[in-house]
């Protein structure tokens, strides 16, 4: 039954990881929400967050796809309730030397992480700027701050996400709507293993709890903050980061990120 008084969330990617983490917090603090993913697991993903309270709606599409996008935003209006928060959390990550990669798989990153988050991103910040209200977090990643050797792609669409994230908070500084910017470390989730990364040092280092990092997040975005590094460590790494030439952090981002540096 849908519990009118609960304001409405839409999580992507939530399936598994801080996604998931992410939809279990917003139920907890009183929203109802829609969750998306592209694989099956996202019906047990909402059984166990509809566990926190409130109604939880799962929709499995490809938001790699315009027409992914297009079925989650169709879902959501067929519930007749208007978006009181966006967290655009889909992405995917992608190891090994550029040179060697299928341009297909590049291309799902590149299409996951930036054009499916910015289509969907635009069309439900149309609707909350009409409004005058609205709330939207955005996972970037630290990652953004250095480039990325040995996960170009990944780390790029990142840099672009947290810039983006900032720019459009300033379009929207007096519509009403607040952008606030995930930046987290990494995290105990499937995305090693998906991005074909667990022989390499950043795959087999100790990583952040992926509910910390979505706690972290989601009272950034209730507060109306910009941006928001998870875990002590990660800021003193970003803070590092913006004073560090670019060459020195991308042979650093090498050690950790060059397949078989694990071994060592």
């Amino acid at each position: 039954m849908t519990s009118a008084h609960r304001p409405l969330a839409v999580v992507t990617g939530a399936s598994s990881g801080i996604g998931l983490e992410l939809a279990a917090v917003a139920a907890a603090r009183g929203f109802d929400l829609v969750i998306a993913a592209d694989e099956p697991e996202i019906d047990r993903a909402a059984a166990v967050v509809a566990v926190k309270g409130g109604e939880v709606i799962a929709v499995r599409a490809d938001l790699a796809t315009p027409e992914g996008v297009d079925q989650l935003l169709d879902r959501v209006a067929r519930t007749g309730r208007p978006v009181e928060a966006l967290l655009a959390n889909a992405g995917i990550g992608l190891g090994h030397a550029f040179l060697s990669q299928d341009p297909a798989d590049w291309r799902r990153v590149v299409d996951t992480n930036i054009t499916g988050t910015l289509l969907l991103i635009q069309k439900v910040g149309q609707d909350m700027q009409a409004r005058g209200q609205g709330r939207i977090l955005i996972t970037g990643s630290i990652a953004g701050f250095m480039p990325g050797a040995f996960q170009a792609v990944y780390n790029g669409t990142k840099a672009f996400l947290n810039s983006f994230a900032f720019a459009l908070r300033n379009e929207l500084k007096d519509r009403g709507v607040s952008i606030t910017c995930l930046m987290p470390g990494p995290t105990d989730t499937e995305f090693f293993a998906r991005a074909d990364m667990l022989d390499t040092k950043v795959g087999q280092g100790t990583k952040d709890d992926a509910r910390m990092v979505a706690e972290t997040g989601f009272e950034a975005m209730m507060r109306g903050d910009g941006d928001v590094v998870s875990g002590w460590k990660n800021k003193v790494q970003s803070a590092i980061a913006n004073v560090t030439p670019a060459s020195v952090l991308a042979e650093q981002h090498r050690r950790m990120a060059e397949p078989g540096s694990g071994d060592s």
